[in-house]
């Protein structure tokens, strides 16, 4: 399908107008925090939080190598954990931000201080954590605690991991059930030489999604035995996602490329993505557009903040400087649609933040919006790849000649004088 015949068929998100109106009542997450507070005292019994079933961990990296480390549980609604924790489960059942907010208000983060050299240490609290995390359905365990419960929202601006909910100081913790183990991961802590990067990959391989990687990557679980340790939470999204990305760009690496220019489009939670395949060899950059009123650009007045990174053939050395682990995400997506294509690509995503992404309810979701985008409909087509970006231009939020100073793959595309708005 022609390129402009695919932009002129794409639907107005209905949800756009649903997103505003969260937004405009997203008060109610106050109130939800009270209701949180009213159960949280009803479900515990003296000193002990018993009944709770735990989906995942949570590892901070504040005063790192001396983190608080946590098992999340929910303070209702034991039954239903697994809906709890981050997943591409919450894409496809159309999580609004309000639904991600409530999702993890619910869940009570009980923490340890603890360094994170763990080794190979799978006694206390930080074994049932450990526990929990290699895990491949949600554990029941009971938590005794020492002190009241913080009933806030942690709510970080990095929009990588989602935000974490009440938390509490845990004095010790117990299993009430022994953990399902799969076999790959008793493998790879078997094995006490096997490194890190490596124990990923091949989970990755045996059909483990990041999401559980990432939560056994940060339970210290993976890595030569001497050297484990537990990875904050925030890094460890990232970490799985270059490493996995990594792999796949060694996989794509000598295959042929596309044949012809294909662009995608999709949209989720106030963000708007395009993301154009060309022939070539491979190279990527994301470009972030973030809109006044969005939550890295609170200014209404500021105009839009662009952000780009950039990678060539060969990948990059060093970690992103703009666009964080959204970039590492993104990239994640395109190189498993080209993994499962046998194909190499030129690749390049814009990322719209719409004034409707009031809240940063992390990296998860520009992950699955890329990944949807391969598989949600045809792409359209275009001829060369600077008659794809012209031919996007004007539905994007900032001129052709502000995009051209600012992307190193579109500096190419050539300009007029109607790109700079005259």
């Amino acid at each position: 399908m022609r390129l402009d015949e695919y932009i002129d068929g794409l639907d107005v998100d209905e949800s756009v107008r649903m997103r505003r109106l969260a937004k405009e009542k997203s008060y109610a997450i106050t109130d939800y925090l009270s209701d949180v507070e009213r159960r949280f005292e009803e479900v515990v019994q003296g000193d002990s939080l018993f009944g709770s079933t735990a989906p995942s961990i949570f590892v901070g990296r504040s005063s790192y190598p001396d983190v608080s480390a946590g098992v999340l549980a929910p303070v209702s609604d034991a039954e239903h954990a697994a809906d709890y924790e981050t997943s591409s489960e919450w894409y496809r059942r159309g999580y609004t931000i309000d639904d991600v907010f409530q999702a993890r208000t619910n869940l009570l983060n009980s923490t340890q201080r603890t360094n994170v050299h763990v080794a190979d240490e799978w006694d206390g609290f930080v074994g049932v954590q450990r526990e929990v995390a290699i895990a491949d359905r949600p554990v029941d365990v009971e938590v005794g605690l020492d002190g009241p419960v913080n009933i806030d929202l942690d709510v970080g601006l990095t929009d990588i991991s989602t935000p974490t909910g009440p938390r509490a100081t845990a004095r010790d913790a117990q299993l009430a059930e022994n953990p399902h183990v799969p076999r790959a991961v008793e493998k790879t802590l078997s094995d006490d030489d096997w490194r890190a990067e490596g124990a990923m990959n091949y989970l990755y391989n045996r059909g483990f999604d990041v999401y559980d990687i990432n939560r056994i990557l940060s339970a210290g679980a993976l890595g030569e035995s001497r050297q484990r340790k537990l990875v904050p939470t925030r890094w460890s999204i990232t970490a799985v996602d270059d490493t996995v990305g990594g792999f796949l760009r060694g996989q794509i690496r000598n295959a042929p490329s596309v044949d012809a220019v294909e662009v995608y489009y999709n949209e989720y939670l106030g963000n708007r993505f395009w993301v154009v395949l060309a022939p070539g060899r491979w190279e990527y950059e994301l470009v972030e557009m973030k809109a006044p009123g969005s939550i890295w650009n609170y200014d209404p007045e500021a105009g839009y903040l662009l952000a780009t990174d950039y990678e060539g053939y060969e990948g990059r050395s060093g970690y992103v400087e703009e666009t964080a682990g959204a970039y590492y995400a993104a990239r994640l997506g395109a190189l498993e649609h080209l993994a499962d294509r046998g194909r190499q690509a030129k690749v390049l995503v814009l990322r719209h933040v719409t004034e409707d992404y009031w809240g940063p309810a992390g990296v998860w979701q520009v992950r699955e919006s890329v990944r949807k985008a391969f598989t949600e409909g045809e792409p359209g087509e275009a001829e060369t790849f600077h008659d794809a970006v012209r031919t996007l231009a004007p539905r994007l939020p900032v001129d052709l000649a502000r995009l051209r100073r600012s992307s190193q793959m579109v500096a190419g595309v050539q300009a007029t004088l109607t790109d700079y708005g005259t």
